[in-house]
């Protein structure tokens, strides 16, 4: 029986390639083979249907704003609760 790590292999990448793959994350957990079979179906797609491989990457791209968007807001939530939890009880019992 195959282990699951018998398909696996390591590929070396440029610093900056590999910057290149994390901006086209979609969320946190993908994979850098997830990203990279995505590449590959838009540009097999990109050949016969051009206007659907643009509606993929607009889409991918939205998903990405998304995902900023909401990790700066979880980014300022998380500041905020610090910035409370550095305030003694009586202040903050006082600024509400």
């Amino acid at each position: 029986m195959a282990k699951k790590h018998d398909n696996i292999t390591t590929l070396k990448l440029e610093k900056e390639t590999k910057e290149r793959l994390e901006k086209l994350r979609e969320h946190k957990r993908e994979t850098y083979d997830d990203i990279i079979r995505k590449i590959l179906y838009v540009l097999n797609t990109v050949r016969d249907e051009p206007v659907k491989a643009k509606a993929v990457l607009e889409f991918i791209d939205e998903k990405r704003k998304r995902m900023f968007e909401t990790d700066n807001e979880h980014q300022d939530n998380k500041e905020q609760q610090k910035l409370q939890t550095n305030i003694p009880e009586k202040q903050r019992k006082i600024k509400k």
